[in-house]
């Protein structure tokens, strides 16, 4: 079977042991196309907001409970120190950001929300279409020149924020939560969840047992990685984050109807 998937602490027993065709790819990201369009693999780790793009335009995938990647997103919005805006600033204001799908992106925008932001006041410049092909953009995004590169248009002030993909280490750009760590304790705190970013998927041609197979040996590999705290496992170990998560994506009318969490590993 072919597989994509990462390397992490957390994968690396995995990839050691199994049997499985790993893809020969840098970051997992540039691969989702392949999955969700081409339907290429297996057994692939998936951004969660792809995954659920993905099912509500019927791809046949679903979910593992395992998460791979997590963070809070509070550090990766972004603005220039000497024109330091809050979140509830950005109304009217244009944000830039990779692709307005991306899961990054779509924490971040559900954070704002909560925040009194008016989503549809914003101008959302992108640089990439959305990994899921039938998924299409709200009227109020718009794609960059080409050539143009996102924290380029921030410091040149094209745009007036950014959800960047990593912290940026440039001296001139600060994060729009003053405190995103103080910030971060308390959404969670608020929501009881952590805020996932990729979990592994099985095609539904792989059958119940060896999707257990896989499901058992990326368990193992947890394990051995020490059991990370931000790489919970079980279904109902992330029946909370993923009810948040999905609540999220509905919320900015991206999917049609909150998914319930069984539905996903059907």
């Amino acid at each position: 079977m072919k597989a994509l998937l990462g390397d992490y602490p957390v994968t690396r027993y995995f990839k050691e042991k199994s049997s499985l065709e790993f893809a020969d790819v840098t970051l997992p990201q540039q691969a989702f196309k392949r999955v969700v369009r081409d339907l290429e693999f297996d057994v692939a780790e998936l951004a969660l907001v792809t995954y659920l793009l993905a099912k509500a335009h019927g791809k046949p995938y679903r979910l593992l409970p395992a998460v791979v990647t997590a963070r809070f997103q509070h550090p990766y919005l972004v603005c220039l120190k000497d024109r330091r805006l809050s979140p509830g600033e950005l109304n009217g204001k244009r944000i830039g950001q990779r692709s307005y799908s991306v899961t990054t992106a779509a924490w971040i925008r559900g954070m704002l929300m909560e925040e009194g932001v008016d989503l549809s006041s914003i101008r959302w410049v992108t640089f990439e279409e959305p990994h899921v092909a039938e998924f299409r953009d709200p009227p109020n995004v718009e794609r960059a020149a080409p050539g143009k590169e996102l924290l380029a248009m921030l410091l040149a002030g094209e745009i007036d924020a950014a959800i960047a993909g990593e912290i940026p280490r440039d001296e001139r750009i600060a994060p729009v939560y003053a405190d995103p760590a103080a910030a971060a304790q308390a959404w969670r705190k608020k929501h009881g969840a952590i805020q996932i970013n990729h979990m592994v998927t099985v095609k539904d041609s792989v059958s119940a047992s060896q999707a257990r197979d896989v499901y058992d040996l990326l368990k193992k590999s947890r394990e051995a990685a020490g059991n990370p705290e931000m790489n919970p496992f079980g279904l109902e170990e992330n029946r909370r984050n993923l009810e948040v998560a999905i609540d999220c994506v509905y919320r900015q009318n991206m999917i049609p109807r909150r998914f319930a969490v069984e539905e996903l590993f059907e």
